[in-house]
């Protein structure tokens, strides 16, 4: 299907792009946390409900890439003339190498930028640890009309916080509950939450550590914590069971992608953000002024 054909049946239909074509089932509903999902059971290397090659997966991204700009382009547009509170949050957390950057690169990247908010949150500055956890997080909520995306979030709080025993037990527990009330706001207020973790398996992170290691323009990517922080893996994946069973709502939900194929992981997240937009049936606002009256006037100037 030609990325117009696939336009233009979204626009009549409601559709769900691709999902015809190499989706056996919705990927919202195969990634989906639910009642019982354990991380360990994830294979990293699958590809659930797509039935396409990596070739098949480049035509659908691409595909979806015109879907995604227009219904970002009228998202962005109800803000700007209509005054739609609506907004997207897109949350990714991931172990080191799983595939962030590459999701804002290849995903993000096929938007208009002014309509994307892109917030990165690396250790705490003095100030930041002065203060609640979330006081830097809210500062970074994306505006109406708007797709943010969480390079890393508060969710940091809870997982290198119990990992690394920054924050006792006691602190652990509240930050859940905060967690849980701060995205129930967001959520009254018109912000479609999109949690994702991208699962990465031990042998695939340790060779794209060592191509950054054996790459001089990849240097830049390489820290030598990424290696402290993998010995501590074991310790990750019991923290992200921890936030899974704890903040996993359905008002803002957990989806687990298998991250080992990069080209799988960027298509999933990309339909998942499709879905949510669809799912607010965007359209394009009326115009708060006189068409015609307008285009007579410029005919006359």
């Amino acid at each position: 299907m030609s990325a117009a054909a696939t336009t233009r049946r979204v626009r009549e239909e409601g559709g769900t792009v691709g999902l015809e074509t190499y989706w056996a089932t919705d990927p919202s509903e195969v990634l989906r946390v639910r009642q019982g999902f354990t991380l360990a059971d994830v294979d990293t290397r699958s590809t659930p409900g797509f039935e396409g090659d990596k070739a098949a997966a480049e035509t659908s991204l691409a595909e979806g890439a015109v879907i995604l700009a227009e219904l970002q382009e009228k998202l962005f547009a109800g803000n700007q003339m209509g005054d739609d509170p609506r907004r997207v949050l897109l949350v990714l957390q991931a172990m080191d190498t799983a595939g962030k950057g590459g999701i804002v690169k290849h995903v993000m990247g096929a938007v208009d930028p002014q309509g994307v908010q892109l917030a990165t949150f690396k250790k705490p500055t003095e100030e930041e640890l002065a203060r609640d956890f979330l006081w830097r997080i809210r500062k970074r909520v994306p505006d109406a009309g708007m797709i943010g995306v969480f390079d890393r979030s508060h969710y940091e709080d809870v997982l290198i916080g119990k990992v690394r025993e920054l924050a006792s037990p006691e602190e652990i527990e509240r930050r859940y509950d905060a967690i849980n009330e701060f995205e129930a706001e967001l959520a009254s207020s018109g912000t479609t939450i999109i949690k994702v973790m991208l699962h990465i398996s031990m042998d695939e992170q340790k060779e794209r550590l060592l191509d950054r290691l054996e790459r001089p323009d990849k240097h830049w990517k390489f820290n030598p914590g990424d290696i402290d922080e993998r010995l501590l893996a074991p310790m990750y994946r019991e923290a992200y069971q921890a936030v899974f069973e704890r903040t996993t709502t359905p008002h803002s939900p957990w989806y687990v992608i298998p991250a080992d194929r990069k080209w799988y992981a960027r298509l999933a997240v990309q339909h998942l953000l499709i879905e949510a937009l669809e799912a607010m049936r965007l359209d394009w606002p009326m115009a708060a002024f006189d068409v015609e009256a307008e285009k007579a006037r410029l005919q006359a100037s």
